[in-house]
């Protein structure tokens, strides 16, 4: 099973951690894990390429851990309301996709969202 926790400050998401095989199909052949990862990327892609926003992850393919973060969706470490909107967004986003996949997955994914504050870089 794969579960992804997402970290919240507020009413901003920003970030996630991932862990575990979702056992849905054999390594290389699992849909699943094949979306999730995808979906993974996108918003690593999205908020660095897309936004110009610092993001901050690791991928531990032994583990399969995966951490994701962004200062950008936190008003107190960037000052563009619309950055922080869109960033926060792209999180939102994916949790919103996950739990949609909850309906047809559910013993394959489990999705939560904590309140957690961001202990990453300085503020501005």
């Amino acid at each position: 099973m794969t579960k992804v926790v997402f970290f919240k400050q507020g009413d901003a998401f920003w970030g996630f951690e991932e862990q575990g095989h979702t056992g849905f199909e054999e390594s290389g052949h699992d849909v699943l894990c094949a979306a999730i990862s995808s979906m993974t990327m996108l918003v690593v892609n999205a908020i660095e390429i897309a936004y110009a926003s610092d993001v901050d992850y690791f991928i531990d393919e032994k583990t399969t851990n995966v951490r994701v973060s962004s200062y950008a969706a936190l008003p107190d470490y960037e000052n563009d309301e619309k950055k922080r909107y869109a960033v926060s967004g792209i999180f939102m986003a994916y949790y919103y996709q996950l739990n949609d996949l909850l309906e047809d997955y559910y013993d394959y994914l489990e999705v939560e969202v904590i309140e957690k504050k961001y202990d990453g870089k300085k503020k501005v």
